[in-house]
This record gives C-alpha cells, sequence and structure tokens, in this order.
C-alpha cells in the first residue's frame, strides 16, 4: 500500500509560478513510477507529467511541454512538479499517482495510488 498526500496548490495570477509537492509513504518509493494528473471541473482526468522510478526518464503532456518540469529525490520520498507560465487553462484539481511497475505512464488506468489532490487556480 502506498499513501500520497500532495501540497503546494494555490491561486496564482496568469504568468506565475507554483511548485506542488507530493510526499509517499508506505512502499519503497524507488521503485515506483510516479505521475501527475488534473482534473478540471466537468472534464475528465488528464494526463500532465510523469517520472519513472530513477528519475532519468520523463514524459509530459504537449499542453504543458517546456512549461512544467517534474522531478523526484528517492531519498526523500517526494516528487515535484514545477509550473511556470501558468495559464488560467491550467486551472484544476492536481494529483499526484503512483505506479508499480516503476515506468513513467501517460494512462490513468496505470496508476495504484491516488493523493487526494490540491488545487490549482490561476486567475487572468
Amino acid at each position: 500500500q502506498v499513501q500520497l498526500v500532495e501540497s503546494g496548490g494555490g491561486l496564482v495570477q496568469a504568468g506565475g509560478s507554483l511548485r506542488l509537492v507530493c510526499v509517499a509513504s508506505g512502499r519503497t518509493f524507488s521503485s515506483l513510477g510516479m505521475g501527475w494528473f488534473r482534473q478540471a471541473p466537468g472534464q475528465e482526468r488528464e494526463f500532465v507529467a510523469a517520472i519513472n522510478w530513477s528519475g532519468y526518464s520523463t514524459t509530459y503532456a504537449d499542453s504543458v511541454k517546456g512549461r512544467f518540469t517534474i522531478s523526484r529525490d528517492n531519498a526523500k520520498n517526494t516528487v515535484w512538479l514545477q509550473m511556470n507560465s501558468l495559464k488560467p487553462e491550467d486551472t484544476a484539481v492536481y494529483y499526484c499517482a503512483a505506479e508499480a511497475g516503476g515506468w513513467r505512464s501517460p494512462l490513468v488506468e496505470e496508476y495504484e495510488y491516488w493523493g487526494q489532490g490540491t488545487q490549482v487556480t490561476v486567475s487572468s
């Protein structure tokens, strides 16, 4: 079992930055693939970014490429999502997720464990 706790969301103006944090417990963090997803009201949960178990391989949704950066520190059981140049369309609840295979999948169904989410609101 894995527990995930996100923090770092908030209200920011367009063009601003936020850094989301996800701390994991309950299982060897270094074996997990980690992802960030988001869900806006009335919309499906969508992929944002993912990182493999070692941190050497990442993947991003086209909508955030060049603006967001995912990283991890296995010694701290922590994964981050640095979000720069934020846009109003980035407004959503952001979820941290873990998958036991250790890969960096962009697919919601590949992830077994989810955090409770943190709200990000970008004003225009």
